[in-house]
């Protein structure tokens, strides 16, 4: 398993991590199998999307702001409700598959650590599960 580590800048900002999760595949010579991808924070999440234009983030966490919009007077005291809510919609997960040594991407996407609540240091795991 390979940890990586994420200083984020930003409340609410996506990194794309797809080149930590090539060089996870590449160390463990995988030529065929999986890539699982987990966060282990509960104001963050994963995804998979579009990686030719940065716009299509932005467009994301926009609209994620104006579904689930900060200091909506929520329950939860911490003030980091929305954070919660958001990334329990894309979700701490994810799994990828590996053929001919490589992750199998569309063309345009690429694998994102979305951060909802910093600026903070993370941590994200990737486990390479090679077919026998």
């Amino acid at each position: 398993m390979k940890t990586v580590e994420i200083a984020t800048a930003e409340r609410c900002e996506f990194i794309d991590i797809t080149a930590k999760a090539e060089s996870a595949v590449r160390e463990a010579k995988a030529a065929s199998g999986l890539c699982l991808i987990f966060c282990p924070h509960t104001t963050a999440a994963l995804t998979i999307n579009e990686n030719a234009d940065p716009s299509v983030q932005k467009d994301i966490r926009n609209h994620l702001e104006e579904l689930v919009p900060e200091g909506k007077g929520y329950a939860h005291g911490e003030g980091n409700s929305d954070s919660h809510i958001k990334s329990s919609l894309l979700g701490p997960s994810l799994s990828v598959i590996v053929a001919d040594g490589k992750l199998v991407l569309g063309t345009w996407q690429g694998i994102y650590f979305c951060e909802f609540d910093g600026p903070r240091r993370r941590k994200v795991y990737i486990k390479i599960i090679k077919e026998n």
